[in-house]
């Protein structure tokens, strides 16, 4: 008797995408969805958004978030891990009484829902059990789930989802966990994360701290390194921002250059000089701009933003947005002809630089550890240079743009595949 043999599976004929379900191997393999675990900052989630969206499940992820009481005593608590962060706080509460819970809710410091404070009340609390159980009881009709997520106080809840549903869910963890890597299936994260294991990196730390420094190891084959951070800035973005941002931008004077200005952090401090010299440099800058654009950041101190309305607010050249919606940062990003961005932002810089226009750095030798790293990197490869006061913002210089969430998405699609599944969008 011969045996009997399926058909071979039918060519996908051109300009059609895949082939029925039937010929692409077992359902379960074909993921169609996904959980992005976000902890409410902007830059972080930005990251896990710009992953979704390069891996092509923009319109098929929910987001969820991981949240923390905020205002009073939680100002020092913020640094412990969530959990025990809410325990304390809750033991607090009953032993503070009535009053201290009038208090708190005058500062709206207990959201009863994930984000009501903030008009963000139909966003999810991130809960592990729920998850989990929807992964499971999903699994059969919907196949696995892609869980990613950002940030400290999301780590906690996806390597408890990657321990329970091992089976049903492909977790991808963005920025480094700092320890057990192994409880998350990928991790992405800048190279710059592992400066404490350079040469450089060890000089600056005493020996006697080096075992409570981490990452205590290199990356291994389930470690994605990028240059800076994700995004959600590609070609297709910009070119729909440049649509929506004609009628304002078009008109003005070229060349344009745009100006980002964040604010100092841990590894990045400045005061009111630096934004000092930044505005005289940009005074010896201006005979050769058509327009100047001026965002400030939430994180910039009122004190930095005076200086610079004070010093640029009156020049008709330049324009300096007032932090009232829409957001322009999109419309710059597609029309600028240059940038000029304080050294504190990964992710300004990241997202300028995937642009592939010129980008300058203020305040860079200010920034120390591993910031440090990250700014040589960009030097290194031409995608950065120092701003002086001294240049032309005339003549442009070009590099490859910086590509780290599509490399971010194909890297997840291989590690997909060497467990045979898929993402079919």
């Amino acid at each position: 008797m011969k045996p009997i043999r399926l058909p071979e599976p039918p060519a996908s004929p051109r300009g059609m995408g895949g082939v029925p379900d039937i010929f692409e191997g077992v359902v379960h393999g074909a993921i169609r969805r996904a959980v992005v675990i976000g902890n409410g900052f902007p830059a972080s989630e930005n990251q896990s958004i710009g992953l979704i969206q390069a891996l092509g499940l923009s319109d098929k992820h929910t987001l969820y978030r991981v949240t923390r009481p905020r205002g009073g005593v939680n100002e020092w608590l913020h640094w412990l891990p969530v959990s025990l962060h809410k325990k304390l706080y809750y033991i607090i509460s009953q032993i503070c009484g009535i009053l201290f819970r009038r208090r708190a809710r005058q500062l709206g410091t207990l959201p009863m829902e994930n984000g009501g404070n903030v008009g963000l009340s139909s966003i999810l609390e991130a809960d592990v059990k729920s998850i989990v159980r929807m992964a499971r009881e999903t699994f059969e009709k919907d196949g696995p789930l892609l869980v990613i997520a950002s940030g400290r106080d999301t780590i906690s809840i996806t390597s408890s989802i990657k321990r329970l549903a091992s089976d049903n869910v492909f977790v991808v963890q963005i920025q480094h966990p700092r320890s057990r890597l192994d409880r998350f299936d990928l991790v992405i994260t800048p190279k710059h994360d592992y400066y404490s294991l350079t040469p450089q990196g060890k000089e600056q730390v005493p020996h006697f701290l080096h075992k409570w420094i981490t990452p205590h190891e290199p990356p291994d084959k389930h470690v994605v390194l990028t240059v800076g951070a994700l995004h959600q800035v590609d070609f297709a973005a910009l070119r729909a921002a440049a649509a929506t941002w004609h009628e304002e931008f078009a008109p003005l004077p070229k060349p344009l250059l745009v100006v980002n200005i964040g604010g100092p952090t841990r590894y990045c401090r400045y005061g009111a000089d630096l934004v000092k010299q930044l505005t005289a440099s940009l005074h010896n800058v201006l005979g050769s701009c058509g327009s100047v654009r001026i965002s400030f950041s939430r994180r910039t101190p009122e004190k930095h933003s005076k200086i610079v309305v004070k010093e640029l607010g009156l020049d008709p050249k330049v324009h300096i947005w007032n932090g009232e919606e829409p957001n322009p940062h999109m419309g710059h990003l597609a029309w600028a002809d240059v940038f000029v961005i304080t050294a504190d932002s990964v992710s300004m810089l990241s997202e300028a630089c995937s642009t592939g226009k010129p980008v300058y750095v203020v305040g860079a030798e200010r920034c120390t550890w591993k910031f440090t790293d990250f700014h040589k990197t960009l030097r290194e490869r031409g995608l950065t240079r120092p701003f002086t006061g001294l240049e032309d913002m005339s003549e442009s210089w070009s590099y490859p743009p910086l590509n780290d969430t599509a490399v971010a998405a194909s890297r997840v699609n291989e590690a997909l595949a060497e467990r045979g599944w898929k993402i079919k969008a």
